[in-house]
């Protein structure tokens, strides 16, 4: 290629990642913070202000540390820690402090955190096509980039203050950079290798996968006669003590995750003991570590809580509900929220590069010997699959994202058509990528909600997925746009959502039905009447509502004898002196757990009658709107099983009639 070519092409380059980094960004605009972003930015400050790490320790020290780093640098304000929920290690009552109430405009420094894993995200692209260039040519290299720069998936995470973009960086550049040092040893490639193998570990606990993949290519290279046992076994070792080191920096060579020159703390947000009893043989493996300070405290109670929130989890799929989740989860998510142009260029492209590199009228290892290079992606991409179809931690779609680059880096493949003597085949190629760009254009700015065709496009996709593939909390203020141009005079909001953005920081004047959030506030009566009922694609299907499944007699009897004390529960949400007596006359909180078992069980009730029919409106396609009138509230909430059956019936024939 002449230097003119060069040029251009790194110029083309350098404006495909620019416009992704825009388009990633500026999609975040008017979208609040998401469930994970509070804790990672406010966890990530702690970790720099305090050099103390009982925050949110489970979701990586590096991501959160970048993530935070503007607001460090900045000087934002903290929440007093003279309080119990530092001592509790309660990030998400600390993370609301930090938004929400220090008298400080949260939105910039969200959104400076959110550019900064934007960073993360051009870096991905940027090593996407560099891998794509070498083994397919420049035209190969812009292929993938152009799938990358345009992909549903990346947009949105690549504009969140999360950590999923920072291992997908991380798993890739690790695996690439340990072939490349196996196939030409050296201390300059050691070095990398190591570095990046250990940042790999503080992006994430799912580095720890890179273990078998790493293995897998030391295997395959030895098999294949280009290196030695011996020689990869020693290098691995030396990875192991580099990523030691480089997780001791990341916690600042301290054993404790509690500063001592702060207020003492009581505890992490679970106790250590706790955490023993629940993950079994790992977690007797990381009280051996924890006993022996092999590595710092926060970094194994983050490994530790890990294993056991991924043992058990609420999880929805296709309208089923599982706490052990579903082998078939990730094909699901896989299949429905990618775009169908680039499930084909994905699968045509592997065809092609595995196709291409047989070598024809050759020994059977000869003929393998052209798939060497491609051995590092296989690796990831198969042991990765693997893992993923073995998980009970089926919440969201973003756990995929390190299989993507993969994928994107594969289908540079297809950049072969491109070639003179031009061929019909370039123009399928063109349409998929067309296509592609299509989808992207069509679905922003939300990104998130993104659905294919096979799902029946992002309106459906509550039916399929939610969570964090679809309902993060993000639309907030989407909603409070919708209802100040829809909303009535003298109509009632209700409000059920699932997130930790903040409704009265957006002026959004309506009841709170039913919230799921880490804020320890009290779930006050709220009587229920006609009007817009605003709900979560999360909460509507209960994922983790205690009354999620089928709606049996028994609960049905337990909700009809509970609404006899209605009245009381009223009453005891309004009058403190009320409340005062009432307790008194029972055991203590006595009534206020019958009055949230009622208030479940009602907003279970209702939730069964909206999913039968259509809303009348969805912001950003994650909040679902519904105007109801006084009597269908009434037979939702508060008629005879008779009632609620048939409006459940004249619910879903309106549904199939538009």
């Amino acid at each position: 290629m002449t230097p003119t070519r060069k040029a251009w092409a790194a110029a083309a380059v350098a404006a495909l990642l620019a416009l992704h980094f825009a388009m990633a960004v500026s999609s975040k605009l008017q979208e609040c913070t998401t469930s994970d972003e509070l804790v990672h930015v406010t966890g990530g400050l702690a970790y720099w202000r305090f050099n103390d790490y009982r925050l949110q320790p489970e979701n990586g020290n590096l991501p959160q540390r970048w993530v935070a780093l503007p607001a460090w640098i900045a000087g934002a304000k903290f929440p007093d820690l003279d309080q119990v929920w530092w001592r509790k290690s309660d990030a998400w009552v600390m993370g609301h402090e930090f938004f929400y109430e220090t008298g400080e405009d949260h939105f910039p420094r969200l959104m400076a955190a959110r550019a900064m894993t934007a960073l993360f995200s051009v870096a991905t692209g940027a090593l996407v096509f560099c891998w794509s260039r070498r083994l397919f040519g420049t035209a190969g290299g812009f292929v993938s980039l152009a799938f990358f720069a345009f992909s549903p998936t990346f947009l949105a995470h690549g504009g969140y203050a999360t950590s999923d973009v920072c291992i997908s960086l991380f798993m890739l550049a690790s695996i690439g950079a340990w072939w490349r040092h196996l196939e030409t040893p050296g201390a300059g490639a050691f070095v990398l290798s190591a570095v990046v193998f250990g940042l790999a570990c503080v992006a994430k606990f799912s580095a720890v996968f890179l273990l078998p993949m790493m293995a897998l290519c030391a295997v395959v290279h030895v098999a294949s006669g280009r290196g030695r046992a011996g020689a990869a076994l020693l290098s691995a070792l030396g990875h192991g003590a580099v990523a030691v080191a480089v997780i001791w920096a990341f916690y600042g060579f301290r054993y404790s995750a509690f500063n001592p020159a702060l207020p003492a703390a009581d505890q992490f947000i679970e106790a250590w003991p706790e955490m023993y009893a629940r993950t079994g043989r790992i977690g007797q493996v990381i009280h051996l570590l924890a006993g022996i300070h092999a590595l710092p405290e926060a970094f194994l109670y983050g490994s530790a809580y890990v294993v056991q929130t991924a043992q058990t989890r609420g999880a929805f799929l296709n309208g089923q509900y599982s706490i052990t989740g579903w082998p078939s989860f990730f094909v699901w998510a896989f299949a429905l929220k990618t775009t169908l142009p680039f499930i084909a260029a994905s699968g045509w492209g592997i065809w092609l590069a595995v196709r291409s590199r047989i070598r024809a009228g050759a020994g059977p290892r000869a003929r393998l010997e052209g798939l060497l290079p491609l051995t590092p992606l296989l690796a990831l991409f198969a042991v990765f699959w693997a893992v993923m179809l073995t998980s009970h931690l089926n919440i969201g779609h973003r756990h995929l994202m390190p299989i993507y680059p993969v994928l994107f880096i594969l289908a540079g493949a297809l950049g072969r058509w491109f070639a003179r003597p031009f061929r019909w085949t370039a123009l399928l190629v063109a349409a998929l990528l067309f296509w592609h760009v299509g989808e992207s254009a069509y679905i922003a700015p939300h990104y998130l909600a993104y659905f294919n065709e096979l799902a029946g496009g992002p309106s459906r996709g509550y039916e399929h997925l939610v969570d964090s593939s679809l309902d993060w909390g993000q639309d907030l203020p989407g909603l409070k746009a919708w209802l100040e141009k829809n909303e009535r005079a003298g109509e009632t909001a209700y409000l059920a959502y699932f997130g930790n953005g903040e409704p009265r920081y957006y002026g959004i004047k309506a009841k709170r039905v039913a919230f799921i959030n880490g804020f320890r506030e009290d779930e006050p009566y709220i009587p229920l009447g006609p009007g817009l009922y605003c709900v979560g694609a999360t909460m509507l299907e209960q994922v983790y509502g205690s009354y999620r499944g089928p709606w049996t007699q028994a609960l049905e009897d337990d909700f009809q004898f509970l609404r006899t004390f209605e009245p009381v529960f009223r009453e005891y949400s309004a009058d403190p002196a009320a409340r005062a007596r009432l307790d008194s006359e029972l055991t203590p909180q006595k009534w206020a757990v019958s009055r949230d078992r009622f208030l479940h069980l009602r907003f279970a009730r209702l939730c069964y009658c909206l999913r039968a029919r259509r809303p009348d409106a969805e912001i950003g396609y994650s909040i679902l709107v519904y105007r109801l009138t006084a009597e269908e509230v009434r037979a939702a909430t508060g008629g005879s099983l008779r009632d609620w059956s048939a409006l459940i019936e004249r619910s879903a024939e309106g549904a199939a009639g538009r």
